[in-house]
């Protein structure tokens, strides 16, 4: 449910918005699920099913309800047809469009390496905070909250840096960025740095989901962007599983440490790789 109303709410979010607000739109859009998931939802959640096993199904219903009544509510899309072609139609035509495109082609290929490295490192998170670093489960939760805190920053403020210093070098600063974070979380002496690093995560990972999500907002054709928008989350995010496999495989054979570190490497590679391409179709935008 969270992927479908995610890849909707981008699709329809440049006909509610001018699109100079785009990046800041996408901000607090950011914010809002960040502190929902991440902060109200679960504690408010287990305070309802204290209450009662029911309550907790029965408030989701509830704020369902009350989503679709206020989205009945927005005007109506620009510039979209009527009807709708059948769904392997409609996929085959998202695809054909990202592959023409060269700048969001190799967004998508960068997006389906830094998803793989991501879990590759997070698929043993808690097995380095509590073994490694001895930390308990408390402060296991407050590590957690820490990151999502990092998050919560980038989506207020990363709107302005992105005004400040422009899309194509936030991109690289947000691309770069995670990788030297990356080999810096395996490699953390403590769970104060560990903390630090994984708030600073949080914060660049939203900045590259701002200015990503915001560049596909302005370049897709209006009546192509759902479609776009669910090819590209589909490569983008298809090779997760296979990051939370090689990621307890590695730390099986390599240690705890190693996981963090190698995808540190990996995503600093790829960054290279792509680089010269990045950079030329930045220009040409």
């Amino acid at each position: 449910m969270h992927r479908l109303y995610g890849t909707a709410a981008q699709a329809i979010l440049p006909d509610i918005v001018d699109r100079p607000a785009l990046y800041r739109a996408n901000g607090y859009h950011q914010v809002v699920l960040i502190a929902g998931q991440q902060f109200a939802g679960p504690p408010l959640g287990s305070l309802l099913f204290g209450i009662a096993v029911a309550w907790p199904f029965g408030m989701a219903a509830g704020a369902f309800a009350v989503s679709a009544a206020l989205l009945a509510t927005l005007p109506r899309r620009r510039g979209r047809p009527a009807g709708h072609p059948p769904m392997r139609t409609a996929v085959a035509d998202g695809l054909r469009w990202l592959a023409g495109h060269r700048l969001l082609r190799t967004l998508a290929i960068l997006l389906g390496v830094s998803t793989f490295c991501a879990q590759l490192g997070n698929a043993t998170l808690v097995l380095l905070a509590t073994q490694s670093l001895h930390l308990d489960a408390r402060g296991y939760g407050l590590l957690l909250a820490g990151a999502a805190v990092g998050s919560v920053c980038g989506g207020l403020v990363n709107a302005r840096l992105v005004a400040r210093i422009g899309a194509g070098r936030a991109l690289f600063t947000a691309l770069a960025a995670n990788a030297v974070i990356y080999a810096g979380i395996g490699l953390s002496p403590n769970v104060l740095v560990l903390g630090l690093l994984l708030g600073g995560n949080g914060f660049v990972t939203t900045l590259w989901n701002i200015v990503s999500v915001s560049l596909r907002q302005q370049l897709v054709p209006a009546a192509l962007l759902g479609r776009v928008n669910s090819v590209y989350k589909m490569l983008g995010w298809g090779l997760m599983p296979f990051g939370a496999l090689a990621g307890g495989l590695v730390a099986h054979e390599l240690g705890l440490r190693a996981p963090y570190v190698i995808a540190g490497v990996v995503r600093g590679l790829a960054l290279l790789m792509a680089a010269s391409t990045l950079l030329r179709a930045l220009r040409e935008r």
